[in-house]
């Protein structure tokens, strides 16, 4: 007998490698990494203490404790909106409630968070034990089905399916650029799961060939003959990506461009065709002429509400429009479904570099600001909101990210003409007051290599102003203007200009930063002339790297243009009195 292998049994095998297994906590970290997150924000309680031990000593990540959870999920927000992507982390009940307001504004504006909430361990949830931070009725799921209402996706993680539900919940956030939620229990924290085979996004199928040629041919035949074409910008177009699509078409053809409130900073606004905010019929005339009278419309992720159009009087109608919606596009009154919005962008770039269109007039003639305070003597007389705005947007730098309260503060900063590379961070369709201050600490950390500049009014300053210390602890270095017009200008200039319920307490603002823990280099002044403003100014931007706080003295009762007609519609609307 031959001593070969057949010979002497059965073959040795090398062993297939067995994948490795890591925590359930380091693969959602993981998945968030690869999203781009560095930070996660939230408020430690114990329930989720177990996670943030994970969070702590996971490579890349930073955590950064908020002062309560509703902060948190607006500095997600903020984040969000300049990174594509951002996370909080909550304990069970009291803490998610606390930042449900938050995550609704986040659905409401498109804005990809994801809310991970430490829960109770799984047998006590299975048994509904009455612990504490539950309704003691031994129903575990109240709070998830109010999470339902205000994501897109949401699952109670377990050891046998969390890394599937995690993939298929932050794959739903990424494509639908909407708040998702994740139920992480004490006890599936550490559980061993396989870690990620696979990247986490991957490209979207591209349309059918056919519907693509199909609807590029309805555009065509609406771009035939035509003399003007206009594109108006929607905050859709910059939560899915469109920002380097846009400035494609726009370069293709002497073609107007326009914003929706809602999608300040989407467009290059230092572009030869730029024509500023649209709003209806209360939007400056250039602007309203360039949407309104164009041969062909095209409306790039820009949903109509109320506070976008100036109440509803928005003038351009289906037959003229071709519209770009998230997963769907329409030319006229043929609606395509299945169609990427940058798609239909790239093409739509395509049929216009062909179009041979004029040049329209006033093609590169900016909008001429107001003249800025600049410098000492620049004017001793009490500051207003034009001379404010126009200081501003003379002092905003290169990059920089402009963050505006909804409010005057909201409305003014429509009028400020962006530098070049600039972002904008405002909240109009949920409109909740308080929301950028911790925004702005979101924006800070996303993109500290640009400078937020925040402007807020003193009412909305004052449910979030505990902020001004977490900036400082984790070194974010904001300007931050606090309109002090002694209370609710907004809501005055809608309905009670006199009503108690519109006055606030008076705060000593430029104490503000010491009291919640800032350093020796912090600047805080108050200031109530356009000199004054533009030193203060001067002075922000020789320390960049500090935090800014100004307080702006405005007269009680002057409000931006914009802002005014606004609210004799909003008036209107609720029909007080009738």
């Amino acid at each position: 007998m031959s001593d070969t292998p057949s010979d002497i049994g059965p073959q040795a095998t090398t062993p297939r490698a067995a994948t490795p297994r890591i925590t359930v906590a380091d693969y959602l970290l993981r998945r968030l990494r690869e999203l781009d997150v560095e930070h996660l924000f939230g408020v430690p309680g114990d329930y989720n203490l177990g996670f943030l031990d994970q969070v702590t000593a996971f490579p890349g990540l930073t955590w950064v404790g908020t002062c309560n959870e509703l902060d948190a999920a607006y500095a997600a927000d903020g984040y969000a909106r300049l990174r594509g992507a951002a996370a909080l982390v909550t304990t069970f009940g009291v803490g998610e409630l606390s930042a449900v307001n938050g995550i609704a504004g986040a659905y409401a504006e498109s804005v990809p968070v994801v809310a991970v909430t430490g829960m109770p361990a799984t047998a006590v949830a299975a048994a509904g034990r009455p612990v504490h931070h539950t309704l003691m009725d031994g129903e575990y799921g109240h709070f998830g089905r109010m999470f339902a209402e205000v994501t897109v996706a949401r699952a109670d993680l377990t050891a046998e399916n969390a890394p599937a539900e995690i993939d298929r919940v932050l794959r739903a956030m990424y494509r639908h650029s909407k708040p998702v939620h994740l139920n992480l229990p004490t006890d599936v924290v550490l559980a061993r799961v396989p870690e990620p085979a696979g990247p986490l996004v991957v490209p979207d199928e591209p349309a059918d060939p056919g519907l693509l040629r199909d609807f590029l041919a309805s555009c065509a035949r609406m771009l035939d003959g035509a003399r003007s074409v206009t594109v108006l910008a929607g905050h859709e177009a910059e939560r899915f990506r469109l920002r380097g699509p846009l400035r494609d078409l726009l370069a293709a053809a002497p073609v107007r461009a326009a914003a929706f409130s809602s999608g300040k900073g989407v467009l290059d606004e230092t572009a030869p065709g730029f024509v500023g905010a649209y709003t209806g019929e209360i939007s400056d005339k250039r602007a309203r002429a360039a949407v309104e009278d164009a041969d062909c419309l095209i409306l790039a992720g820009a949903p109509v509400s109320d506070s976008v159009t100036g109440g509803f009087s928005h003038h351009f109608t289906p037959e003229r429009t071709i519209e770009l919606r998230p997963g769907r596009a329409a030319a006229g009154r043929g609606v395509y479904g299945g169609i990427a919005m940058a798609e239909a962008v790239a093409g739509l770039a395509g049929l216009l570099r062909g179009a041979e269109l004029p040049e329209p007039d006033g093609y590169g003639e900016p909008a001429a600001p107001a003249d800025a305070a600049t410098g000492s003597g620049a004017g001793t007389g009490g500051l207003t909101q034009r001379q404010l705005w126009s200081a501003i947007g003379a002092f905003l730098p290169v990059g920089s990210v402009l963050v505006a309260e909804q409010g005057t503060a909201f409305y003014g900063a429509q009028e400020v003409p962006l530098p070049a590379d600039g972002r904008f961070v405002g909240q109009p369709l949920w409109g909740s007051i308080g929301y950028t201050l911790p925004a702005t600490l979101g924006t800070g950390l996303a993109a500290p290599d640009r400078r937020s500049v925040l402007v807020i009014g003193d009412g909305s300053l004052q449910l979030t102003a505990q902020e001004l210390g977490t900036m400082t602890r984790y070194g974010a270095a904001p300007v931050v203007v606090v309109v002090n017009n002694d209370g609710y200008t907004v809501e005055r200039a809608i309905h009670g200009a006199t009503a108690s319920y519109n006055d606030i307490a008076a705060w000593d603002y430029t104490a503000l930063p010491a009291a919640f823990g800032a350093g020796p280099g912090t600047v805080a002044v108050r200031v109530e002339t356009p000199a004054e403003l533009a030193d203060a100014l001067a002075l922000a931007a020789r320390t960049p790297d500090e935090l800014v706080l100004i307080e702006a003295v405005l007269p009680r009762d002057d409000a931006p243009e914009l802002l005014t007609a606004l609210a004799r519609r909003f008036a209107e609307q609720n029909a007080y009195g009738a």
